[in-house]
């Protein structure tokens, strides 16, 4: 049995992927506690794998995104390679990158949350593979993610302004990240797509 939050279909909003058709399995649960999470992760009900295979094969898309809180928490080889096996779908992860992960994931997001002042939990990033990373900018200094463990020559670096629900803030969070992407090209501007499209 696993803890899921919600099982949903949406366009991916974020990184690399932004704008593909994807079904979200949000798991409930978190090894961190971060000051700027905006997601409501610890509710949840326990569902078979049979139970999630249904749900996930509701939907179109290619991609499943194993997502959270924190997903490495809850899952394991032969989950990934049965729900692989049973949709036909490729997976992918968004993790903080604290946890090993399955080898069978087709794609890792790694969002580290190593330099960011007020959060509680141990966010050394331990995965040794990401194929993007993508940061929340909250102001901090930078320059220490492209040294982390995970990143490799192609490895894809993504910056994204924090959200809040102040719309003034909110708008110097987007103008300072903006800033920073342009004062140094190592990274790639990530905005959630779906907040401005108001879906999932």
């Amino acid at each position: 049995m696993r803890k899921i939050n919600e099982i949903f279909y949406s366009l991916q909003g974020e990184g690399h992927h932004t704008g593909y058709p994807s079904v979200f399995i949000r798991f409930s649960g978190c090894n961190l506690a971060c000051p700027f999470c905006d997601t409501r992760h610890n509710v949840g009900i326990y569902m078979t794998d049979d139970d999630i295979i249904r749900a996930v094969k509701l939907y179109k898309a290619d991609w499943i995104v194993l997502t959270g809180g924190e997903p490495s928490l809850w899952i394991d080889e032969d989950f990934v390679c049965t729900l692989k096996r049973a949709t036909g779908k490729r997976v992918a992860i968004e993790t903080n990158g604290t946890r090993e992960l399955p080898p069978s994931i087709d794609w890792v997001c790694v969002s580290p949350k190593t330099g960011i002042d007020g959060g509680s939990g141990d966010a050394t990033v331990r995965v040794s593979h990401a194929d993007e990373v993508k940061v929340v900018d909250v102001g901090q200094d930078l320059e220490p993610y492209f040294s982390l463990s995970c990143i490799k020559k192609d490895t894809l670096m993504y910056l994204q302004p924090c959200y809040v629900s102040d719309l003034v803030k909110n708008e110097a969070n987007r103008l300072r990240t903006v800033r920073r992407v342009l004062d140094d090209p190592r990274w790639t501007l990530s905005v959630q797509l779906h907040r401005f499209l108001g879906i999932p």
